[in-house]
């Protein structure tokens, strides 16, 4: 018996429709995917957990429906130095989801983090601001990486 998407994607239709596509159930199994994972999945994780439920799917399909996807904001593309891109969702039911990443080097774990500080909201605001003044750029976003070694990594040393 296949599993029922989309049930809780009615907030991102109209996103899909306003950029001219269509909501398939393709779409709608990798939304479902990226909500209920728990890491950064690559395209190829993807694959899996959506063929299990819809074996005709391939893995062309899901890396256009990724780049789909990122290209309308519903879908952030990183790669974090693993040789893959990964995916997460950009946003969810309730409104955007936005944090940064911690990547260890040693052992390839990514930490994301919402727990900002307020010196840290303020310098970001403030850079933003003083970007968008020497540019002339409206800056509607941002993704922040740091790259470091990991509690577990720096013990083995």
């Amino acid at each position: 018996m296949k599993q029922e998407y989309g049930k809780g994607y009615q907030w991102c239709h109209r996103k899909i429709k306003g950029h001219g596509y269509r909501m398939t159930l393709g779409r709608e199994a990798i939304l479902d995917v990226l909500s209920q994972a728990d890491e950064h999945l690559s395209a190829e994780d993807i694959y899996m957990r959506v063929h299990k439920i819809y074996p005709n799917i391939g893995l062309t399909s899901i890396y256009r429906t990724l780049d789909i996807l990122d290209t309308i904001g519903l879908v952030n593309k990183f790669d974090f130095g693993h040789g893959r891109a990964r995916y997460e969702l950009a946003e969810s039911s309730s409104g955007k989801n936005h944090h940064h990443h911690l990547v260890c080097t040693g052992c390839g774990h990514i930490v994301d983090y919402t727990d900002f500080i307020d010196e840290e909201v303020a310098l970001l605001k403030k850079t933003e601001e003083g970007l968008s003044r020497k540019y002339k750029f409206t800056i509607t976003n941002h993704l922040i990486q740091f790259y470091g070694v990991c509690e577990s990594c720096s013990e083995r040393k």
